[in-house]
C-alpha cells in the first residue's frame, strides 16, 4: 500500500488533467478502490480545502481514509520529539502538524509516502526545519517519493 499526500495528488490533479492523462487517473483509481492507495485524514482535508473536485474525484474512486488514531498519535509525537519541536513550536519553513501526522500514518501503516514537498539538497541543520521528504529520509524512513516517480515505477505509458 501507499499513502498519498495532498501535495502529490493535487499536484497531479493540476498538471496530469483526466482529459489528457486518462491511463493514470485509471491507474490511480484502481489502485485507490483495491485498497492499494489511501489518504490520511489532514490530507484528504487539505485537498476538500484546495480542490474540490479533486476530493469528490477520490471519494468516488473509493480511496480509503485513514483516520488519526492513538497509534498515529503516538508515532507523529515520536517524530516531532526527533525533530526537536516542543509544544507547538514548529518553524514556518518545516513540518507542521498536519504533516507530521501524514508521516506517522505512513510509518504506522508500514507504507511509503507519495508527497510532492519541495526536496532539501542541503538539510538544515535546526531539524526544525526539516520537510517532508527530509522527515521521510532522516528521522522516519521509508524515504518519499514524488507523483512523477510513482508514474515511472508504474511502468505504464500515459499519454
Amino acid at each position: 500500500m501507499q499513502v498519498i499526500d495532498a501535495s502529490s495528488i493535487v499536484y497531479a490533479w493540476d498538471n496530469y488533467p483526466i482529459g489528457q492523462f486518462p491511463r493514470f487517473w485509471e491507474l490511480i483509481h484502481n489502485a485507490c478502490n483495491k485498497g492499494d492507495r489511501c489518504i490520511p485524514r489532514p490530507a484528504f482535508d487539505e485537498v476538500g480545502h484546495v480542490c474540490p473536485d479533486c476530493a469528490d474525484w477520490l471519494r468516488d474512486a473509493g480511496t480509503k481514509v485513514m483516520p488519526i488514531t492513538n497509534d498515529v498519535l503516538i508515532e507523529a509525537a515520536r517524530i516531532k520529539g526527533q525533530l526537536g519541536i516542543a509544544n507547538d513550536g514548529y518553524h514556518p519553513k518545516g513540518v507542521d502538524e498536519n504533516d507530521l501526522l501524514i508521516v506517522a500514518s505512513a510509518r504506522v501503516a508500514q507504507s511509503e509516502l507519495i508527497s510532492n514537498e519541495a526536496k532539501q539538497p542541503t538539510l538544515p541543520t535546526d531539524k526544525k526545519q526539516y520537510k517532508i521528504p527530509a522527515v521521510c529520509t532522516h528521522i522516519a524512513p521509508p524515504p518519499a517519493i514524488d507523483i512523477l516517480e510513482h508514474m515511472k515505477r508504474s511502468g505504464r505509458t500515459f499519454g
